[in-house]
């Protein structure tokens, strides 16, 4: 594939439509699905929530010139924010001059969390019961999910967390390529009525969490200043100042959230999980933070 294609923008709908197909193989069914722009019909929309009166419809446009460790990519954006497709085109083009971007992740590795209520020695008492029977309640929460097993995903691990009147303990569960709620939710779901049965307690909620500390994706770039000019220095003051002010951070990262939120929307995956757990992270470490950080090299 070859994703820089110049002055996408000024191109007809229909060409824009041919060379996506050309660059992506796409069939002829596929690509009559693009040009039909058939909303989503209302019985099907009627079933995936409450109350439905008609359909929104977003403008799905593609993002081109970006590439990733090396291999170029076509991306589906989803948005009603004007200009916010032209900015990720130009940092994308301005970026593979250098190279592009480089990226990297972690495990996929999601949190599920079960509360247990405990005071006192009650507290330790418990923790040390979860100790010992770590192994088996691992065993229990991938007896729930074969299938994500199968595909070498699963429970790996269990860790404690203490409060004042509770105590926490974290599942991690290794969700491959899943977002992984309905998983976690159904293993933790398991080990809390295996919890209450061998520690004697009361058991609070058990859920996933959106602050997904272990499974963190990274991506870097280099933006020549050959063609920024003296913006190199207008960035990094930008930067400075979202680093130090958490009302100016708030505003870059929603910046930031234009671009991944796109994607999520025009994928179908959950942008609201992203936005919680990206401002969650913002801030893991006790002040609101920017989720990027720029230098000169």
């Amino acid at each position: 594939m070859n994703s820089n294609i110049s002055k996408f923008y000024e191109k007809g709908w229909q060409e824009r439509l041919q060379i996506l197909a050309e660059e992506c193989k796409l069939s002829e069914e596929e690509l009559d699905i693009l040009k039909s722009l058939k909303p989503l019909d209302f019985s099907t929309a009627n079933l995936m929530i409450e109350n439905v009166v008609s359909v929104f419809a977003l403008p799905l446009a593609i993002a081109t010139h970006f590439k990733i460790n090396g291999r170029d990519y076509l991306i589906p954006m989803a948005i009603e924010e004007s200009s916010v497709v032209a900015a990720a085109c130009k940092a994308a083009k301005i970026a593979r001059l250098a190279g592009g971007f480089k990226a990297e992740a972690t495990e996929q590795i999601m949190i599920g969390q079960i509360q247990i209520f405990a005071k006192g020695n009650k507290k330790q008492e418990i923790i040390e019961k979860v100790n010992t029977s770590k192994k088996m309640l691992l065993e229990r929460a991938n007896a729930c999910d074969p299938v994500l097993v199968s595909f070498g995903g699963g429970a790996r691990d269990i860790k404690i967390r203490r409060f004042d009147d509770f105590i926490v303990l974290h599942l991690l569960v290794d969700v491959k390529d899943a977002m992984g709620a309905n998983a976690v939710n159904t293993m933790c779901e398991k080990l809390a009525l295996e919890i209450e049965r061998i520690c004697d307690c009361r058991i609070g909620l058990r859920i996933l969490s959106n602050l997904a500390v272990y499974r963190i994706a990274r991506a870097q770039a280099t933006f020549p200043k050959k063609v920024l000019g003296e913006a190199v220095d207008a960035v990094i003051d930008a930067w400075h100042f979202a680093n130090s002010d958490q009302f100016r951070a708030c505003t870059h990262n929603k910046g930031i959230m234009n671009g991944i939120d796109a994607v999520a929307i025009a994928t179908g995956n959950d942008f609201r999980a992203l936005e919680a757990g990206a401002h969650s992270y913002a801030c893991l470490n006790g002040k609101y933070k920017p989720l990027t950080r720029y230098w000169r090299d």
